[in-house]
């Protein structure tokens, strides 16, 4: 048995708990900046124009770190991989907390956001760890840390930043990161490795993924899901801040609470992925997901048909991400690293567009076209989905085979 926290758990819980937590901590250093962007740039003296940059230069690390760091996990002993990793975003939380300038802000953001790819190398091991008949639970519990430090970010930074400014954000992920480094260490088997591929290989291997059918499917819908995920979350705030409602930040930001009671349900998707459901599961909440736009919809004319719509979209987009992450580490079991970190890389390119897209939409036809927006990509990766509904028998053959 396990002690965290002073409670005894078993060592399977122990660890999906603590993988739960590196993730949110990780990915909150992505996002925690959103809600006091303003304040930071007061500090500063930034224009308003460059403000955009603070957030846009964590994401870019991100993206950087999804295409050459990740992969690292198909060659290193990962328990040290990810204390590592650990470490150096909290460097780049400490720079953006000591920051008085704005190179040296974004040089932290970069570190941080480059280094909080340590998210999918830790969901990568955490399924290695996992038996395969534990492995679908085991992912619904670490990514709903992911969607548990998205969500809580803000409530987090806002907190923070009305008791102590907004660089007592970054000191406490820092403290937070410093930390989870030394559990890691501390708890975490080691993850050897007999033979150890060259970097190049491992790139080539990642690159060749891109031609496979299961994977090639799986990151289409997981582009268009979370296309449909960034309309929602990105645009939801226009609506609710103009008539007839005129809610404030802090009003609009309650509505998170909502998605996270969504995507926490979902989290037992990753039971049915185990029972072998996972395509089915997938298929079914995407019909959710597209349905669900009928609710959000109506952002102009009801608070509560939003609520249900944010509880129903959270809940599709967890469970088809779980289930998306279950058959890829099951097929791909010999670089789920490189295999997770090329998945998710459509996940960060389809939130880019679907935020990009809603803001454009909305000025030009309203909630009613950025509704429309979120539907139809939600339309795009069902369609995807059915015309490949059978690729997952397929590889399973090939694989035994």
């Amino acid at each position: 048995m396990l002690l965290i926290g002073g409670v005894s758990v078993s060592p399977a819980s122990g660890r999906r708990t603590l993988f739960a937590v590196i993730c949110a901590v990780a990915v909150a250093t992505i996002y925690v900046a959103q809600p006091v962007l303003a304040r930071i740039g007061d500090d500063l003296g930034l224009p308003e124009a460059d403000s955009g940059w603070i957030v846009t230069t964590g994401q870019l690390g991100y993206l950087v770190g999804l295409a050459l760091l990740v992969p690292l996990g198909d060659m290193f002993d990962r328990r040290k991989l990810i204390a590592g990793h650990l470490l150096l975003a909290a460097v780049g939380m400490a720079l953006t907390a000591l920051a008085t300038d704005l190179w040296l802000l974004l040089a932290g953001l970069a570190i941080a956001g480059l280094f909080a790819v340590v998210v999918q190398t830790t969901v990568a091991f955490a399924a290695d760890l996992s038996t395969p008949a534990e492995r679908g639970r085991t992912l619904g519990a670490v990514t709903s840390g992911v969607i548990i430090g998205i969500l809580g970010a803000r409530v987090l930074a806002g907190g923070l930043a009305a008791l102590w400014g907004w660089r007592s954000i970054y000191v406490v992920l820092a403290v937070l990161l410093i930390a989870l480094a030394g559990l890691v260490l501390k708890l975490l088997p080691p993850d050897p490795r007999d033979v150890r591929a060259t970097y190049s290989a491992v790139l080539i291997s990642l690159g060749r993924l891109f031609r496979e059918r299961l994977f090639l499917s799986r990151g289409l819908i997981a582009f268009f899901l979370f296309a449909s995920f960034g309309v929602l979350w990105s645009g939801l705030a226009l609506p609710l801040s103009a008539e007839p409602w005129h809610l404030s930040t802090a009003q609009i930001g309650l509505f998170g609470i909502a998605g996270l009671a969504g995507a926490l349900g979902a989290s037992r998707s990753g039971w049915g992925a185990d029972s072998g459901r996972a395509n089915v599961i997938t298929g079914g909440a995407l019909v959710l997901l597209a349905a669900s736009w009928l609710a959000t919809g109506q952002a102009s004319w009801s608070l509560w048909a939003v609520v249900i719509g944010v509880i129903v979209l959270d809940f599709a987009v967890q469970a088809v991400h779980v289930s998306n992450q279950h058959l890829l580490t099951a097929a791909y079991s010999q670089r789920t690293s490189s295999v997770i970190g090329g998945y998710m890389l459509f996940y960060s390119l389809g939130s880019a567009v679907g935020a990009i897209g809603t803001t454009a939409v909305y000025s030009a036809a309203g909630w009613t076209g950025s509704s429309l927006l979120g539907a139809a990509f939600a339309l795009c990766a069902l369609m995807i989905w059915a015309a490949n509904r059978h690729t997952v028998e397929d590889t399973r053959r090939d694989v035994l085979v």
